[in-house]
């Protein structure tokens, strides 16, 4: 049997090792990309819900399909106004959580 420890990381200790502490800017565009990704597959999934197509609801919103395309692959273009008009289509609630440091606003 072998005397090797298992080192344990979280994955922010992971993230700060390989794509740079919080306050670097790589770390920065890695963290917005990410959350426009998760917002992106969010719609996906409330329009998969609703059974609609992205067609329908591009109708819905006054949009292209091809706009809603690229909403659902990566919100990072989108304006809020546009996201909230496509979970506002869906019919879905949408809530903000807003916290600077150790506060929520």
């Amino acid at each position: 049997m072998s005397n090797s420890k298992i080192i344990k990381f979280t994955l922010n200790e992971l993230k700060d090792e390989f794509i740079g502490k919080p306050e670097t800017k790589a770390r920065q565009q890695y963290e917005y990309k990410l959350q426009m990704d998760v917002l992106g597959r969010l719609i996906k999934k409330a329009r998969l819900m609703k059974q609609l197509t992205q067609e329908e609801l591009g109708k819905l919103i006054g949009v292209k399909k091809a706009q809603i395309s690229k909403l659902e692959s990566s919100a990072n273009s989108a304006t809020i106004d546009t996201v909230l008009r496509v979970f506002n289509a869906l019919e879905a609630e949408v809530y903000f959580n807003v916290r600077m440091g150790d506060r929520s606003l």
